[in-house]
């Protein structure tokens, strides 16, 4: 039946009910095809664990002003602007005026954030970097908006901690939404789906050999649509349980691409230096320095509150038509659509602590044929 969506003249209201809209359903989810043999690259990078939270202080060594920026976990990328903004603040408080130069040390997500806000905020900026994307832990990162992952154990999680990081979450999302609808697609909104073999009132039981984590992501709530639980006619796979989400998620390589373009239009200087020790910050011709060498902090600083956290992803050959993101609760399987790949993330048993990057290829072939189970 034909509808009528013309207004009669002169008339200044449209009654909604008689015109109701016909919404076409969802597609169904095309299928992800998931073999072992459209395995392209595996990559493992190092989140940067710090009990405490992230380092974000500033101090006088060498009679240099170093403000040191690292210990984001698993929340690099999604923390990283919110977090900048509070080091550039701990520049601005030592008196050092825009226009005058500073050097940023990493290349990493938290250096190359960090650049780009200093920059924005009128200082010029050098970058010293010994590895620059995408040879730096940051290229191996999943991608999904998670500000909340292994960024703080529960026991240091103070009311007023949490506040700031909710505070440096907010900042930080307010600055991913500016990069949408670039054509390059550095960031993008996603649905996805959370599939079960167990209800989802059951909790589940917390990574082996690591510590107990607060629950961050009740004071973001608002910055996430609402899931929605699905029945068994309203998804494909192969499991009783479902949830459809929708998530932000970054395409990495074109927003590290991005980043260092812009860098380089505004200005941006990009140094390949490799620092063994902390009076290397004393050669710097620069005055003020922002240290975001990320778990390279460790060595160069000795710094024993940092552990390791390994994590590998693979990648699978692009499928355009797959426009959504998978989790398997319980399982260890994450898939998020990017461009460059299915990107598939799956934990081993003991990556807490484990600093080891040498790929182990049976790890990665053994989530993607659990993803293959589930279609």
């Amino acid at each position: 039946m034909q509808r009528r969506h013309l207004l009669a003249a002169g008339s200044t209201a449209l009654s909604w009910p008689a015109f109701a809209l016909d919404f076409a359903a969802p597609a169904a989810p095309a299928v992800m095809r998931a073999s072992v043999d459209r395995i392209v690259d595996i990559a493992v990078g190092i989140r940067p664990f710090r009990a405490q939270g992230p380092r974000i202080e500033v101090e006088r060594r060498f009679g240099k002003t170093v403000v040191h920026h690292y210990g984001h976990g698993g929340s690099g990328w999604s923390l990283s602007w919110g977090s900048a903004q509070r080091a550039l603040a701990l520049i601005q408080s030592r008196g050092v005026r825009p226009g005058e130069r500073i050097a940023v040390i990493g290349c990493g997500a938290i250096g190359l954030t960090t650049a780009r806000t200093a920059q924005q905020a009128g200082y010029k900026v050098r970058l010293y970097a010994k590895d620059r994307p995408p040879h730096v832990h940051s290229s191996a990162a999943t991608g999904l908006w998670t500000p909340d992952s292994r960024i703080v154990t529960s026991e240091h999680a103070s009311e007023a901690w949490t506040a700031d990081w909710e505070a440096m979450a907010r900042a930080s999302f307010k600055v991913h939404q500016s990069y949408l609808g670039l054509p390059s697609g550095p960031v993008e909104w996603h649905d996805g789906y959370v599939v079960a073999d167990e209800d989802f009132d059951q909790a589940l039981p917390g990574h082996i050999g690591e510590p107990d984590y607060p629950e961050l992501s009740s004071r973001i709530a608002d910055l996430r649509p609402q899931g929605k639980a699905l029945s068994a006619a309203e998804h494909p796979f192969r499991k009783p349980h479902a949830r459809r989400f929708t998530q932000l998620i970054f395409n990495i390589p074109a927003y590290q691409r991005l980043l260092l373009d812009d860098f380089a239009r505004d200005g941006g200087e990009l140094v390949q230096r490799e620092f063994r020790q902390p009076r290397d910050f004393a050669r710097l011709p620069e005055r003020v320095i922002v240290n975001c060498t990320g778990d390279g902090a460790r060595k160069l600083l000795g710094d024993t509150s940092m552990t390791p956290v390994r994590g590998q992803t693979a990648r699978l050959i692009p499928q355009p038509e797959v426009d959504y993101a998978l989790i398997y609760r319980g399982q260890n399987l994450v898939v998020l659509p990017r461009r460059d790949g299915l990107l598939v993330a799956a934990m081993g048993e003991h990556d807490f602590g484990n600093e080891d990057q040498r790929p182990d290829r049976a790890q990665s072939e053994a989530a993607v044929q659990r993803l293959a189970g589930l279609f």
